[in-house]
């Protein structure tokens, strides 16, 4: 296999962390909206704990891209 090939097939399979990260923080804000839905009372205590989730997720998926991005342009 060509490297440069080798190099773009990593780079889009690196890539998909990025997208399952979007997911994952639609996952995240969606049950906190139903959780708050159900009980409006603790949704200010949980509220803190869905952005750091969010957070975290956001973050895998900045690695995602930073990876790509060193298979792209480094390596």
């Amino acid at each position: 296999m060509d490297p440069v090939a080798a190099k773009y097939i990593g780079a889009g399979i690196a890539s998909i962390g990025m997208g399952l990260a979007a997911l994952g923080v639609g996952n995240i804000f969606g049950n906190f909206l139903s959780g708050a839905l159900r009980n409006p009372t603790a949704a200010d205590a949980q509220f803190g704990r869905a952005f750091i989730g969010a957070a975290l997720a956001e973050g895998l998926g900045i690695f995602a891209f930073l990876v790509a991005i060193l298979l792209l342009f480094v390596v």
